[in-house]
């Protein structure tokens, strides 16, 4: 069972690796290794685009960051400045009227500048709606007096117009030495937007500007809605915010899938001197859309070129191979089933075109042969079907036309009649005479039977010994005893001696039996009735012609009737 089992599947694998699998296997091993390489090269190009794009956003984020410490150091200088005026100057009013005077006009940024006192409450300011408020519970008021260096405010709505602000803080102290007023100023949030315009509408980019708690102080004018927001409630950034907030370092990059799916790189730089961060997010889906939509259409392009291969292989293989096999295949078939005239065709692919030419070769000389050995046969089954000695059907010949005229007569509805006659006494002939004379004897009487059945439309055969038969197709009995009769006085007329019969000359006894062929009867019954009635003729005296079934004895030219 197992060697079954193997062979089955042995030839199953055949099946599976025929010509067509082959040469669609080859096509695709020639093809889709140069397809993938494209695809493969895009790739390579894809993280090559990402890498670019990071380091392109990075340094965009990093000149950001550059930009916002300008303007930090911008606001310090001022306030420096105006802590110079106020260390200086006697007198509260003479330095509110240097402040003014002094403030540059080319920093947009700084909507206000004030002196508060070492009480809190503000003593001037360049906008006089802010002069008495009260800083003094302010964190940044107090970081700034106890550490005598700057402090700024986290995000903070102004009073008038509830822009968003941020507040520094730079104290007096820092240059007398002693406890004394704070310089304080407002800067424009919205003005630090603009400056992060360098990262508008570019497409899978996020920035914002947080201040130490989270919050969003600034934003490209395409995310300007994020500005006073949580870093937590800003949608793709909330996942990094603990950890962007929660880091020491100055700067720092971190990679994340965000909840629609999509990967994106997070880098953050501190703001010197302050707890904000610039946080840029790029969505690499976005990034490198294009690319992907270039890397999609190669795999594509490689299923619909392996596809146009697959199927240029297979017609071609269909054309170029399996049809030329096929037809070759089905000539040999024809020419196998006996059709000697079947020849292959040369209007063929050149490669098949020897093979047809070797093919039709051996059918010419194989047709040939075939002919010489019909021709054979046929000499073969003629000499097989005849008796050399008397030139009559020999008894295999005899047969076969008798079951040939038996169904003819049985279809036409129509008689047959059959005579067996035997050479009277030719045992003695021989005897006498000797074999080669017994021989010349059976010519004669084959000759002069041959003549009667050609006369009588009749068949002559030798069937065995000194027996011979006469097949008349179409005879009724009457007819049939009158050629019997016949055939006995042309054997007399040869008047050929025999001296141990009582004739002195050779003669023969005949049986006639006529049938009409149908089902009830056979061949071996008409073949039995004649035999049966050549043994009453000899049992009559022999030189006799009896019919089956009706006994007439011809003596003298005179006829009687007997019954069997």
């Amino acid at each position: 069972m197992p060697s079954i089992r193997f062979n089955r599947n042995r030839v199953r694998l055949r099946l599976l690796l025929g010509i067509r699998a082959r040469l669609a296997l080859l096509a695709v091993i020639l093809v889709a290794p140069l397809m993938l390489e494209r695809a493969r090269s895009l790739e390579t190009a894809r993280a090559r685009q990402i890498a670019q794009a990071s380091e392109e956003f990075s340094n965009l984020a990093k000149h950001s960051t550059d930009t916002q410490r300008e303007v930090i150091m911008s606001v310090e200088t001022v306030l420096k400045s105006a802590a110079y005026v106020r260390a200086g100057t006697a007198g509260i009013g003479r330095s509110c009227d240097l402040l003014r005077a002094s403030l540059p006009l080319n920093l947009p940024w700084i909507r206000n500048v004030m002196i508060a006192g070492r009480d809190g409450r503000v003593q001037c300011a360049t906008l006089n709606g802010f002069v008495g408020l009260d800083f003094s519970d302010r964190p940044y008021f107090i970081k700034a007096q106890q550490t005598r260096g700057f402090a700024f405010s986290d995000f903070r709505l102004a009073k008038r117009d509830q822009a968003p602000i941020m507040i520094a803080a730079y104290p007096v102290s820092a240059i007398t030495g002693e406890p004394d007023a704070v310089v304080l100023a407002s800067i424009s949030l919205e003005w630090m937007s603009k400056v992060m315009g360098n990262l508008d509408n570019r497409p899978g980019i996020s920035a914002v500007l947080v201040d130490s708690v989270g919050t969003v102080l600034a934003a490209a004018s395409d995310e300007a809605s994020y500005v006073g927001r949580s870093l937590d409630s800003v949608p793709l950034l909330s996942a990094i915010a603990e950890t962007a907030m929660s880091s020491t370092k100055d700067e720092g990059a971190m990679s994340f899938v965000a909840a629609d799916g999509a990967r994106r790189a997070i880098s953050f730089n501190r703001i010197a001197d302050t707890g904000s961060r610039l946080i840029v997010s790029i969505d690499e889906t976005r990034v490198t859309a294009a690319i992907d939509r270039e890397i999609r259409t190669a795999y594509l392009q490689a299923c619909f070129v392996c596809l146009f291969v697959l199927l240029g292989a297979l017609i071609a293989a269909e054309k170029l191979i399996i049809q030329p096999i096929n037809i070759l295949a089905a000539t040999a078939k024809r020419f196998g089933f006996g059709d000697w005239s079947a020849r292959a065709s040369t209007r063929l692919p050149s490669e098949f075109v020897p093979l047809a030419k070797a093919f039709n070769a051996m059918a010419a000389k194989l047709g040939q042969r075939e002919r010489e050995l019909l021709a054979t046969n046929d000499r073969l089954t003629v000499m097989a079907s005849v008796d050399v000695l008397s030139g009559l059907a020999n008894r295999r010949g005899f047969q076969n036309r008798l079951d040939f005229e038996w169904m003819k007569a049985q279809q036409a509805d129509g008689s047959l009649s059959l005579l067996m006659i035997d050479v009277d006494h030719f045992k003695l002939y021989n005897d006498t005479y000797g074999h080669p004379e017994g021989d010349a004897c059976l010519s004669r009487l084959g000759a002069t039977l041959s003549g009667i059945a050609m006369a009588a439309a009749g068949f002559a055969g030798r069937y065995g010994g000194e027996e011979f038969c006469l097949l008349l197709p179409n005879t009724e009995a009457g007819r049939a005893l009158e050629i019997g009769e016949l055939v006995r006085t042309e054997v007399a007329a040869l008047t050929l001696p025999h001296a141990t019969s009582s004739h002195q000359y050779v003669t023969v006894s005949v049986g006639v039996a006529c049938a009409q062929p149908n089902p009830q009867i056979a061949v071996a019954d008409l073949i039995e009735a004649a035999d049966a009635a050549l043994y009453a003729a000899k049992h009559r005296g022999r030189n006799n012609v009896v019919a089956h079934g009706i006994i007439e004895v011809i003596e003298n030219g005179e006829t009687m009737a007997r019954a069997n």
